[in-house]
């Protein structure tokens, strides 16, 4: 004799089925709220690693680049040819924008980043090798201010 199968569905496949939905419901509901930036996702506002927020004196900087820290002691030589050599990095934040100033800004952010912010994806002394690398060219420095503004504005500021 055959057992009849019951068509009312199981305690736990209902729960299984309504946790699956819950799940997708609320995954959906999230993605709305996270940004999509050139190949990040992230989810915090901006912030933490940004040239504003590093300019603004809310964290101490690293004792490796002090406030006072000029353009050229930082950087190298090579940024004496495109700004001031007594320039500060705090000075510069407040200039003009031109490409190269927006460069400098960004490659701050970037260097203090590496030293602050565990994680970041570069490192002190690739910061400061692609910024005097910018400066060759005004395409060469819009290309790596776009790169170094991406990974400060998914830095996370741990």
């Amino acid at each position: 004799m055959k057992m009849a199968t019951s068509v009312v569905p199981s305690r736990l496949t209902l729960f299984l089925f309504f946790t699956y939905f819950a799940a997708v419901s609320a995954a959906t509901s999230t993605t709305t709220t996270l940004r999509p930036h050139s190949g990040f996702i992230y989810s915090r506002t901006r912030g933490r690693c940004t040239p504003q927020f590093w300019s603004s004196r809310r964290e101490a900087w690293p004792r490796m680049v002090p406030h006072g820290s000029t353009v050229t002691k930082v950087f190298g030589s090579r940024a004496s040819e495109r700004f001031r050599s007594d320039m500060t990095l705090l000075e510069e934040r407040a200039g003009n924008e031109d490409v190269f100033s927006e460069l400098l800004k960004q490659a701050s952010a970037a260097l203090l980043n590496s030293y602050a912010r565990k994680g970041f994806p570069y490192s002190a002394w690739q910061v400061k090798t692609l910024m005097i690398q910018g400066l060759v060219s005004e395409s060469a420095a819009a290309r790596l201010s776009k790169r170094f503004s991406v990974a400060n504005d998914a830095c996370i500021g741990l």
